[in-house]
């Protein structure tokens, strides 16, 4: 296999040289975690791909949502041709899980829309790492969910080269039994066909490429693979490979016995309930569990069949499930990006899904086993990290505690700084913030303003409004088409400024704003933390102007720290600039790449079109543009399902299928 080798016209600059002799000196030495605080803008994606060219390790890398695993997916493809750089996230186009409403005593049952083009990619992934070392995998946190064992999912691939004896029927039932189906009319990812001693079959880890093997009788006379839409013949193969349709593929003799653990596991349940006067919960589960049974007697399968996967892997009790992170050899190295978000997010999946299914175990729907089909616990993921390098501008708490040392990279290849931090008192801030935005406007910059409550929003909006300024506000009332539409007429200026809470967090990154205004500054908690402020300090970086004018009558800690750390970095900027003689250059970024940066607002907007075509302006965005859009949906959608607010998910699944339906959009 090629080892991991970088093609890119950069070179690493400024302080990239030293952050990644000391990361890869870090690996080297066996550094368990270590931590990568680089600036926005600093090129922490290009080091991580110099450190991995260097260490020679697969890699997974996690981000916090499929957006950013995409764009980093796509950034690691362009340095890594000639490697395998796959992508793993969540495949559901929309997912409502199983879920019991005691008040109402209403039960939803599950429904899911599977996207076949990222089960496609998950498949690839699992399938690369079992065939070569170059493999880097960029996955969002779904990677933690359960996944089939991967001892049976390799024990199961069935094996074909050419000279080979075996009948052509016994091939056919090995097919079947690694949850391939046959059909001669629609060839698909996951089927097979059988003409004559022709045997055509579609791997599920691709979706051009089909392998045709040919038979003599018994024996195997040739393979080859062939295109599958033109027919043609692109190689012949001596060898080749099948890995099974499903990650959930397990062998008879499993099946069988996890046929046996589930009907003693039903026994003693249904005496508890018994035993509780629970007669409805018992007649519902033994009716349910039973009819499950069947089905997997008779077919292999049923639905829902991931709630006994405890039993058909084998696993005790309570025992974690196997994930992404078991198909990785021992010696991986993990990059974990924006980890201020993403370990948080680890971190918090099991409670979500343990609340939920803990409600469908005590009202009988489910056997108490179905707990152990779930996303890994924090400490068990812990376990299986052999070393990981954390990304983040504001590392959190845990990143500093355990990393063993915090490398900096602050200086961007533009020269762009830091942004000026000026403390300005709240009387008469008013007065003073339409100052400031006039000044900026006259410049030809952009505005952003940040406040604590939509009210303030709002109120402030109408206000500048009033006073001839051209402002717009946007908060979790505006819905997503919009927010983007926002951001659009922002860059466009046909608004000097913009409003908002949370404006400001991760990827809201508009070269055109040179001044950042936050008002009550002084109020500690989430939106005003010392991580807040530094990402929201962070958002005027683009802009060789850039200015923040933080407005608070006293200096909170959380103030003090995000000054600090922007001065820290500032003077590290100038002296290098400085040194080599570097005039700084604002940012340019084409008004079109706007989809990253719509979806930032701070929370899930409400998706009701209130009897207006929200969608009927079609002609002002790219289907790319959709398509991303749909995918940021996709993330809030399944987010409102996790917390139980079905209403909402089916609301957003509604609102994505009629803008599917309105664009033209598979």
């Amino acid at each position: 296999m090629p080892p991991f080798k970088i093609h890119s016209k950069y070179k690493p600059t400024g302080d990239q040289p030293q952050a990644i002799d000391r990361l890869v000196e870090g690996i080297q030495r066996g550094d368990h975690y270590q931590t990568l605080r680089g600036v926005t803008g600093s090129g922490k994606t290009f080091t991580m791909a110099n450190i991995i060219e260097r260490v020679q390790k697969p890699t997974l890398v996690i981000a916090h949502n499929k957006t950013l695993a995409s764009q980093l997916a796509a950034e690691f493809k362009e340095f890594f041709p000639d490697n395998a750089v796959e992508f793993f996230v969540s495949y559901y186009d929309y997912y409502q899980p199983e879920a019991y409403v005691a008040a109402t005593d209403t039960y939803i049952a599950k429904d899911a829309s599977i996207n076949d083009e990222i089960d496609r990619l998950r498949h690839s992934a699992t399938t690369q790492l079992f065939q070569r070392k170059d493999v880097i995998v960029v996955a969002s946190v779904s990677c933690i969910y359960g996944l089939g064992d991967p001892e049976d999912y390799l024990k199961l691939t069935l094996s074909l080269r050419t000279g080979q004896v075996i009948p052509i029927e016994e091939v056919l039932m090995r097919l079947v039994d690694i949850q391939f189906v046959r059909n001669d009319i629609d060839f698909q990812r996951g089927t097979f066909r059988l003409k004559g001693d022709t045997l055509d079959i579609f791997p599920a880890s691709t979706s051009e490429n089909a392998i045709r093997v040919e038979f003599f009788g018994d024996e195997i006379d040739r393979i080859l693979e062939f295109d599958d839409l033109t027919g043609e013949i692109l190689e012949a193969r001596n060898y080749v490979m099948i890995y099974p349709a499903s990650h959930f593929a397990t062998t008879h003799k499993k099946m069988e016995r996890a046929v046996v653990t589930i009907e003693e596991e039903l026994e003693d349940r249904l005496e508890e309930l018994r035993s509780q006067s629970k007669l409805v919960e018992a007649q519902r589960l033994e009716q349910r569990t039973l009819y499950d049974l069947e089905m997997m007697k008779e077919i292999g399968y049923c639905s829902g069949i991931e709630n006994y996967s405890r039993h058909i892997s084998g696993r005790e009790p309570g025992s974690r499930p196997y994930t992404l992170i078991d198909y990785f050899p021992k010696d991986f190295l993990m990059v974990i990006d924006e980890s201020h978000a993403t370990l948080p997010q680890l971190r918090g999946m099991i409670n979500g899904d343990i609340s939920r299914k803990q409600n469908l175990i005590d009202f009988g729907f489910r056997l108490p086993s179905a707990l152990d089909n779930r996303p890994l616990k924090f400490e068990e993921w812990e376990a299986l990290v052999d070393q990981a390098v954390f990304m983040s501008a504001t590392p959190g708490p845990y990143e500093n505690d355990h990393s063993t040392q915090i490398v900096d990279q602050v200086i961007r290849p533009t020269g762009l700084l830091d942004p000026l931090v000026e403390v300005r008192p709240t009387k008469h801030q008013i007065d003073d913030l339409m100052a400031e935005i006039r000044k900026t406007t006259d410049q030809g910059d952009r505005t952003l303003v940040t406040t604590l409550t939509k009210k303030m929003a709002e109120d402030l909006t109408n206000y500048l409004e009033e006073a001839g300024i051209k402002v717009t506000y946007m908060h979790s009332d505006i819905a997503t088409m919009e927010r983007m539409e926002i951001i659009r007429d922002l860059r466009l200026k046909k608004y000097d400024v913009l409003v908002g809470i949370n404006l400001l967090r991760e990827g809201l990154d508009i070269p055109e704003v040179s001044l950042i205004c936050i008002l009550d500054a002084d109020k500690e908690g989430f939106l005003r933390s010392e991580t807040s402020l530094i990402q929201t300090i962070g958002r005027a970086a683009r802009n060789e102007r850039g200015k923040v004018i933080l407005y608070g009558d006293q200096i909170t800690r959380s103030m003090q720290v995000a000054i600090d750390e922007t001065s820290r970095r500032r003077s590290i900027q100038e002296a290098y600039n400085e040194e080599h003689h570097i005039t700084p250059r604002s940012v340019q970024k084409t008004v079109h790449d706007l989809l990253s940066t719509a979806v930032a607002a701070e929370e899930v907007g409400t998706y009701l079109g209130d009897g207006e075509d929200k969608f009927q302006d079609k002609e002002t965005f790219s289907v790319q543009d959709i398509k991303e859009l749909l995918l940021n949906m996709d993330l809030e959608m399944r987010k409102a399902a996790e917390e139980l607010d079905f209403e909402r998910a089916a609301t957003i699944r509604d609102t994505i299928r009629k803008m599917k339906q309105d664009y033209k959009i598979d």
